[in-house]
C-alpha cells in the first residue's frame, strides 16, 4: 500500500533534521543553570582586585606556617645577637638602608642586630594565629547567640540583644589594655609567647562576637518568616530541623564575609597592644612591638619602622580587598 503525498510530506517535516539537532545543541547548553556555589566563583574570578588581594592572602598564609624552615634558609634565629653590623658610637646599623645586605634581607634591628626578616617572619605567625583564632571565637559565639535571638525571639532576644549593646558600649581596646595586664604571663603550662596568644584570641574573640551576632541576628529574623520556612512547618518540621536544614545554610554567606572582614580589625587591635606593651611580651617578635621599638631609632634608622609598618599595611589591605570582592561575589542582588 502506497502512501500519500501528504504522509510524506508530515514525514518530512515532522522529522528533525541534522542542522536543527544542531542549532538546538548550543542553545540547550546556554541555558544549563549553574548552582549557587558556581555563580560566586564565577563572580570572584572576575574580580581581579579580589584575586591579588586573595593570593597576597595565601601568600602570608604559607609564609606563616613555613616561618621556622624560611628563617633557616634566608635568615638567623630570632634572639642572635649580630653586634658587628652595628656602629657602637650611634647604636644604627653599619650598611645603609637598615643593614639590607644578601646576609640579612631586611637588614638587622638597631641595638642589638637581630636579623629583621626572621622577626617579620614570625611576627607574621603570631599575628595571624590570633587574627585566625580570634575571628574564630567570635564567629561562633555570635553565631549562636546571634540565630538564638532572632529564631527564639521573645525575652531571650531581649536579653541577648542588651548583652551586645552592653559590650558594644565598651572601649574595647582600653577594656583589653587593662585585663590582659592583670592576667598571669603563663597560663596552662604553656610559655609566654604562645601563653599570651592564647589570651589575646580569648580577649579580642570575647569583645568581637557582638559585631557579628548582630549582623546573624538580623538576617535570622527576616529568613524565619520566608516561605520556605513557613513550608517547612506546615509539614511538621521541628524547631533543630528548621534551625539546622533551612536557616543556617543560608546564613552561611553573611557569616563567611564578616570573618574575612573581622581578621583584619584582629590584626590592628594585635598589634595596637604589642605596641601598647600588653601583647606579644618581648623578646618574643610581633609586628606591634618592632614598632614601639622603633619610636626611638626611627629618625636614624626609618627602615625598621617602615618595614613591619608596611607588613601590617599590606597583610590589612590584602584581607580588606579579599572581603569587599567575596561579599560582592555572594550577593544575590549583585549582577
Amino acid at each position: 500500500m502506497s502512501l500519500g503525498p501528504e504522509a510524506s510530506v508530515t514525514d518530512e517535516t515532522s522529522a528533525p533534521t541534522a542542522d536543527a539537532a544542531e542549532v538546538r545543541g548550543p542553545a540547550e547548553k546556554a541555558i544549563a543553570g549553574r548552582s549557587l556555589k558556581q555563580i560566586a566563583w564565577r563572580r570572584l574570578k572576575k574580580d581581579k582586585v579580589a584575586v591579588g588581594g586573595g593570593i597576597v592572602v595565601l601568600l602570608l598564609i604559607v609564609v606563616a606556617i613555613l616561618a621556622p624552615l624560611l628563617t633557616k634558609l634566608f635568615g638567623h634565629p630570632i634572639d642572635e645577637y649580630h653586634i658587628d653590623q652595628i656602629d657602637p658610637t650611634f647604636g644604627t646599623p653599619i650598611k645603609p638602608w637598615g643593614g639590607i645586605s644578601s646576609d640579612f634581607i631586611f637588614g638587622v634591628e638597631p641595638t642589638s642586630g637581630r636579623d629583621v626578616f626572621s622577626r617579620v617572619v614570625y611576627g607574621a605567625q603570631t599575628s595571624l594565629t590570633v587574627a585566625f583564632l580570634s575571628a574564630f571565637v567570635s564567629t561562633i559565639l555570635g553565631v549562636i547567640f546571634g540565630t538564638a535571638a532572632g529564631f527564639l525571639g521573645g525575652w531571650i532576644d531581649s536579653m541577648i540583644s542588651r548583652v551586645m549593646d552592653l559590650l558594644l558600649a565598651f572601649p574595647q581596646l582600653l577594656f583589653s589594655i587593662a585585663l590582659v595586664s592583670v592576667l598571669p604571663y603563663s597560663i596552662l603550662g604553656l610559655d609566654g609567647r604562645w601563653s599570651r596568644i592564647l589570651v589575646l584570641v580569648g580577649v579580642i574573640g570575647f569583645f568581637g562576637w557582638p559585631y557579628i551576632g548582630r549582623i546573624v541576628r538580623g538576617q535570622t529574623l527576616s529568613l524565619r518568616e520566608r516561605e520556605f520556612v513557613e513550608a517547612a512547618r506546615s509539614m511538621g518540621a521541628r524547631s533543630p530541623r528548621i534551625l539546622f536544614r533551612e536557616l543556617l545554610p543560608n546564613l552561611a554567606a553573611p557569616i563567611l564575609v564578616y570573618t574575612t572582614l573581622i581578621i583584619p580589625t584582629n590584626i590592628l587591635t594585635e598589634a595596637a597592644l604589642s605596641f601598647l606593651g600588653v601583647g606579644i611580651p618581648p623578646p618574643n617578635p610581633s609586628w606591634g612591638g618592632m614598632l614601639s621599638d622603633a619610636i626611638s631609632t626611627y629618625q636614624t634608622d626609618p627602615m625598621y619602622m617602615i618595614i613591619p609598618g608596611g607588613m601590617i599595611f599590606i597583610t590589612v589591605l590584602a584581607f580588606n580587598l579579599f572581603g569587599d570582592g567575596l561579599r560582592d561575589a555572594l550577593d544575590p542582588k549583585a549582577r
